[in-house]
């Protein structure tokens, strides 16, 4: 059987070798976060920080930092997850109609939360400023739960049922926040909260949440997982628990794990809102200060025992790199059956997961003629587009199964090299010129704001890819350091943007007009304009991160020979994107040296971290 509460699941960890425990004083501000960080970079185990600086509870860190522990979380339950899946059944049937679970596995009974008078979480509580006090950056607003579970309740149809339980981020100091009595949440676009929002703006009324933190690893999981509408997290947290999640609830609140290590409980004024942050993010950026909602704190809740559990976002690969890799395990067999025709999507990691989706789609419209374009998967990526999370991609690469039924999605390598040697750059190119983006992403031009491109390619190779320059090539002025990322995609490191003119860009437009489609320039499909090409050219994840995180691609992309034919834009030789940094992007995270050397001393010999740093 799965774990009742985080405890059960440290004390598993610690015995079977996965933690390790760091008795030292750590500062909350920095340094814990950075240590986190500098572990899961290790590949070290999960870490529990018995010391925390003025707080008096202990905090975890790192539980799901391997997908191997992940899954070994787990163990227990995964199996059941996977027979449910394999025979598609519909929990959001079973959970309106409980008396068909008589038919389902037995697994299926742990879907249906248990309510029960008491529990752990009652018997203590606290306030928000003796939470442990976790600042990951420097420049973050404040302190931040950073594996909250924010359970809210429609406002009309009120119950577990209709219930939401989503990861997003909430602040409980710094700021304008009245101390203790406010914390700020921040929910991204197309996140479950905003239909409970946009109830209780209808209805002119506040709304309640609560938010958990800590409690059986399951719940955890369950706040990041792309479920259905309709599908409360609660009857997954039950499944991947094994266990049915018992709940309580004290008068006038809502619905609680008497399990949970934490909660948080107050209200939203859905029409009042104050700024939150900055607060560095899992693009590698911070998210700068903006106006979000705000939860009137009533009061905290915590079990005697209890245990902090937190993450550090920042430039992927992290911590939830984990989690996205574990929910693909969970669902990844869905994808045909939820997209028809498409074989896989991968949500490229590197790039900040929003920013670049990778896709293979199928051709079946006319399978007697023979494949010259791209038909089918052009109507496949408008499906990919359409669902959820997935609406929020900036760049959508998709190719077709037909031409090469070996090609594994996860190989990016390999991916780009087919893409780029059948890809006709005069007619392969679909753009969505104003539409939304990740909250997140301020590449494009306002919040929430931006623009899509799908790159689709059918069909026989056209090109072979060089893997060298040429002696022969010669760079405008100002353009300068040229190297390969890969085969067929040249770095060039151009001068600096100072002022910024969406698709307007001087040195770009002259980049494109310099050459000709003739020049040898234009063997490279793909050229990407950088600030520091010789990092990009470093590693794989390097370029990648750079170019899909620091361009719109509306506005940043150009093309040698450009022509627009009917309102639809392509050019005939080799397609340019500027992703150099703009003046209005917001800034990259940098770790702190002095906490860097520290964190050293703590991997010396002796230390706690000595032989996993």
């Amino acid at each position: 059987m799965g774990y009742r509460n985080l405890r059960e699941a440290i004390q598993d960890l610690e015995k079977s070798g996965q933690l390790i425990r760091i008795d030292q004083s750590i500062d909350p501000d920095i340094e814990a976060g950075a240590i986190q960080r500098r572990v899961y970079q290790a590949g070290g185990p999960a870490l529990l920080f018995s010391n925390l600086k003025d707080c008096a509870f202990p905090a975890a860190a790192n539980l799901f930092g391997t997908l191997e522990r992940t899954r070994y979380l787990f163990r227990d339950t995964l199996k059941h997850v996977e027979t449910l899946v394999k025979l598609k059944l519909e929990p959001k049937t079973l959970l309106q109609n409980p008396s068909s679970l008589l038919t389902a596995p037995a697994a299926a009974f742990h879907l249906l939360p248990k309510k029960q008078k008491t529990g752990p979480i009652l018997q203590c509580q606290t306030s928000l400023s003796k939470l442990p006090q976790i600042k990951s950056w420097p420049d973050d607003g404040g302190a931040f739960v950073t594996l909250p579970q924010v359970y809210s309740e429609s406002s009309l149809k009120p119950g577990i049922r209709s219930s939401n339980l989503g990861m997003y981020r909430v602040q409980i100091s710094g700021n304008d926040y009245l101390p203790d009595q406010e914390a700020g949440l921040h929910y991204q676009i197309h996140r479950g909260i905003g239909v409970h929002h946009r109830e209780a703006l209808d209805l002119e009324r506040p709304f309640r949440v609560n938010i958990f933190v800590g409690g059986p690893p399951s719940m955890t999981v369950a706040a990041v997982m792309p479920l259905p509408e309709g599908m409360p997290e609660l009857a997954f947290a039950g499944l991947l628990a094994g266990q049915r999640i018992p709940m309580v609830q004290p008068a006038g609140l809502l619905p609680m794990p008497a399990e949970a290590d934490f909660v948080i409980c107050g209200t939203i004024d859905p029409k009042q809102q104050k700024p939150e942050g900055p607060f560095g993010d899992h693009l590698g950026y911070y998210s700068l200060a903006h106006d979000f909602p705000l939860v009137k704190v009533e009061r905290v809740y915590h079990r005697p025992d209890a245990i902090w559990p937190f993450t550090s976002v920042g430039r992927p690969p992290q911590e939830d790199t984990s989690f996205g890799a574990f929910i693909h395990d969970l669902t990844g067999e869905l994808i045909p059956d939820v997209l028809p025709g498409i074989k896989g999507v991968h949500a490229v990691d590197a790039a900040g997961v929003h920013p670049l989706l990778l896709a293979i789609g199928s051709e079946r419209y006319t399978p007697y003629n023979d494949l010259s374009e791209p038909q089918e998967i052009l109507t496949q990526a408008n499906a990919v587009l359409g669902q959820g999370q997935l609406s929020l991609a900036k760049y959508l690469l998709i190719v077709a199964e037909n031409d090469n039924p070996q090609l594994d999605i996860h190989d990016i390598p390999a991916f780009f090299k087919h893409l780029l040697e059948r890809i006709d750059w005069r007619r392969d190119l679909h753009f969505q010129t104003r539409t939304t983006i990740d909250t997140l992403d301020y590449s494009g031009h306002g919040l929430n704001q931006g623009s899509k491109v799908v790159m689709a390619a059918a069909g026989p190779k056209i090109r072979e890819l060089p893997n060298e320059i040429p002696d022969s090539l010669k760079l405008p002025r100002s353009f300068k350091n040229p190297q390969i990322a890969l085969p067929g995609i040249l770095l060039l490191e151009g001068p600096a943007c100072k002022s910024y003119k969406p698709g307007e860009d001087r040195n770009l437009l002259r980049l494109a007009k310099e050459y000709t489609t003739e020049n040898p320039i234009n063997d490279f499909p793909l050229i990407l304009v950088v600030d520091d090409s010789e990092f990009c050219a470093a590693e794989l994840n390097n370029w990648i991160w750079t170019c899909f995180t620091r361009s719109n691609p509306a506005a940043d992309v150009y093309g040698i020979g450009s022509v627009v034919t009917a309102k639809h834009w392509g050019c005939n030789g080799s397609l340019i994107i500027d992703a150099r940094s703009k003046p209005h992007h917001a800034p990259p995270l940098i770790d702190v040296p002095e906490i860097e050397k520290r964190i050293d001393q703590l991997g010396a010999k002796g230390g706690p971290l000595h032989g996993f740093i």
